[in-house]
Order: C-alpha cells, then structure tokens, then sequence
C-alpha cells in the first residue's frame, strides 16, 4: 500500500517537477526522473497525477500561485505609481533569484508547442494584465500619471518590461543579452538596474505630449507632482 503523502512532500515533489521541466523541457522530462529526483517511487506520483500533462499543469500552477503570492505582498492601492513600480521591481528580482525555475518554465511556455499551453498562458497573462492595468487605471484616474495614457496598453508595456527583465536573470539566452548590452557585472546591480528602471518608468508615466505649435513638438510634465520617487 502507498503511503500517502503530506502537504510538505507534495509541495517537494511539485518542486522537483518544475525543476525537472525547467532543465529539460516538456518532451524530454519523464514521470520517472521527477520522482527520482523527489524521492519517491512513480508509483507514488501516479497515485496523485494521471500523467505528465496533469502533472505539469499542477507545476504551472504552483508557480502561478507564487507570482501571485508575489504581487499581493508588494500591492498598496494608495501607493503612488512609482513607489509601487518600484517594490514590485525589487519583488520580482529576488523572485527570479528564487524561484527561476518557474520564470524558465513560463519562457518555454511562452515558446508555444506544450499541450495545453496557451490556457496557461491566458491564466498567468491574466493575473497580471488585471493587476497592472487596476493600478494604472487608478493612477490616471487619481492624476498621479498622465492623463493621455491607454491604461490597458501602459500594463502591457510594463508587463513586457518586467517579463524580460526575469527573463534576462534566469533564461540563458537572455542573460547573455543582458550581459552584452550591460557588461558583465549587471545581473550583480541589483540597486542599480533598479533605480535605471524606475527613471525610464518616471519618463513614460509623467511627461505628457502636447500639440505641435509653433515651434514644434513639445514635452512637459503634467501635473507638476507626479515625480514622488527620489531618483
């Protein structure tokens, strides 16, 4: 008779999953490798799992409850745009340091090509499109960022911005990006590529395009307080 598994083992054998996933894909990750590398029989997996398709929708899953778990430890809604920008920045650095095996399975994922892919895809875009767009919304509306923003295409943007920026901590090819484009001491630099971050958000949140005049096109900040981070 299998011996039923706690709560803690379970969590263990879903880590060793993603770990498994991460390292070798889809395809070539096998039932009996993820059990070896968690320490029980496959016999024991499948008791909890039918197969390799559930079992790595349950690994999807738990990553997607910890970036979850993520953005709900750093949300303030009375926080101004760039106070938010950066905790969440930080956040989803050590995130990536902590957990890279989800941000590398979520970039084969992405890649497209796995069963049932893009349902998954859908979820984790979703969870974050809602809360990226809630604060944007809430920014425009409260008039701290400008006010000739698309709410829904601004979150993108800056979901895109912080999906590459995991991706270039933890996924080989662009590491190697990171490191031609910013030497190869970066990925060290936590502090910095942070507050380099938060000024190009600070351009792209406050300065407001005017209508060409006479003298052309021009730039201005508008309201004048929307600069509330310390850059």
């Amino acid at each position: 008779m299998l011996k039923k598994l706690t709560e803690e083992k379970r969590e263990e054998v879903l880590r060793a999953g993603i770990s498994e996933f991460a390292e070798r894909g889809y395809y070539h990750a096998g039932m009996n490798g993820i059990a070896g590398r968690a320490g029980i029989s496959v016999g024991a997996l499948y008791k909890y799992y039918a197969d390799k398709r559930e079992f790595f929708g349950a690994c999807l899953k738990k990553c997607m409850e910890d970036l979850e778990q993520v953005l709900t430890a750093v949300a303030e809604p009375k926080d101004r745009l760039l106070v938010y920008a950066d905790r969440l920045i930080e956040a989803l650095q050590r995130h990536a340091r902590e957990q890279g095996d989800c941000i590398r399975l979520y970039n084969q994922l992405a890649a497209g090509g796995i069963p049932g892919g893009e349902e998954w895809v859908e979820k984790i875009e979703g969870l974050t499109a809602r809360v990226y767009t809630g604060f944007m919304e809430t920014a425009k509306r409260d008039g701290t960022a400008r006010r000739d923003m698309d709410a829904r295409l601004f979150a993108f943007f800056f979901d895109n911005l912080l999906m590459m920026l995991q991706f270039s901590y933890t996924c080989d090819y662009y590491r190697e990006r990171f490191r031609i484009y910013c030497g190869e001491d970066m990925q060290e630099r936590d502090g910095y590529v942070r507050n380099e971050l938060l000024k190009f958000f600070e351009s792209a949140f406050t300065v407001c395009r005017r209508e060409p005049g006479a003298e052309g096109q021009s730039y201005t900040r508008e309201p004048n307080d929307l600069t509330t981070y310390p850059l």
